[in-house]
């Protein structure tokens, strides 16, 4: 017994671990509550399609020796306005819109990176997160993000409410809902920028919808919503990142496959009646 729990312990003594768990607590945190937005307004695509326009900006940045966030940072925050302002023409979908920017920015990063060659960060932490290599500045990137995101949800609660539940509603009642759309987008872009290390960029979207959906099945509040999807982030960061170290398998899977099997775990208990909610994830079925 004590055997084992020196062995589960024993992570915790090495600084780049305790420095990957704190990151991939936060990360999973931070996109399980980004993610519930996202997720009812039918634009689950969209971090997907982020994290692979990001991709365009780390291979840049790697390419000139350009400071990763800040570089990356700026190509993503602009993919993101992009998206937004092109997805709300009518003559263009979202989803389009998406496919069209991300797909070309994730395109020119591999075509950097193959006829410049990688430097820098690792070419296969970028695609499926690594614990190694973590910095004080991923942690405080990340916490910077989380304190941004909790402010923006704290202080324009009702807004990002309505415009997530009745857009049309909430344009004719002076909510801007092209300016808090643009907010949430970039949020999201800063988001899947401090979490592509420890998470990936082919791995990142699984989290910013795995929370959401599991907190769907376990309640119709929206408040309740907002409140589990961001705990069960977590949970996955944290679990997830642990195994990960165990296994030596990298950070991001171990993190999405704890994710499915709390997904698993959650259906069990809900049964059809939890399947039923997510059916209308994105119909605005909720209660405040």
């Amino acid at each position: 017994m004590n055997g084992v729990l020196h062995n589960l312990l024993h992570p915790f003594t090495f600084p780049f671990f305790a420095r990957g768990l704190v990151v991939a607590t936060l990360s999973g945190a931070l996109l399980g509550l980004i993610g519930v937005y996202i997720t009812l307004k039918g634009m689950s695509y969209i971090g997907h399609g982020l994290s692979h326009a990001i991709y365009g900006g780390f291979a840049a940045s790697t390419i000139v020796s350009f400071n990763y966030y800040v570089g990356a940072g700026i190509w993503g925050i602009a993919s993101a306005l992009m998206i937004n302002g092109v997805s709300r023409r009518r003559a263009i979908g979202a989803d389009a819109a998406i496919g069209v920017i991300t797909t070309a920015s994730f395109a020119l990063g591999v075509a950097l990176l193959r006829m410049f060659g990688a430097r820098g960060r690792s070419f296969d932490a970028a695609l499926f997160g690594s614990i190694l290599g973590l910095s004080n500045t991923d942690v405080l990137a990340v916490l910077v993000v989380a304190v941004l995101a909790g402010a923006l949800v704290f202080l324009r609660y009702r807004a990002l409410l309505f415009t997530t539940f009745d857009p049309e509603v909430a344009d004719v009642s002076g909510v801007s809902v092209a300016r808090t759309d643009a907010l949430l987008t970039a949020v999201l872009a800063l988001g899947i920028l401090v979490t592509l290390n420890v998470i990936g960029v082919t791995l990142v979207a699984a989290i910013l919808v795995t929370p959401p959906v599991i907190a769907r099945m376990l309640t119709n509040s929206f408040t309740r919503m907002l409140w589990i999807s961001t705990a069960v982030g977590a949970v996955c960061g944290f679990v997830g990142m642990n195994l990960s170290y165990h296994l030596d398998v990298p950070s991001g899977t171990m993190i999405v496959l704890t994710g499915a099997v709390v997904f698993a775990l959650t259906f069990a208990v809900t049964g059809l009646r939890g399947l039923r909610r997510t059916a209308g994830l994105d119909d605005h079925v909720l209660a405040a």
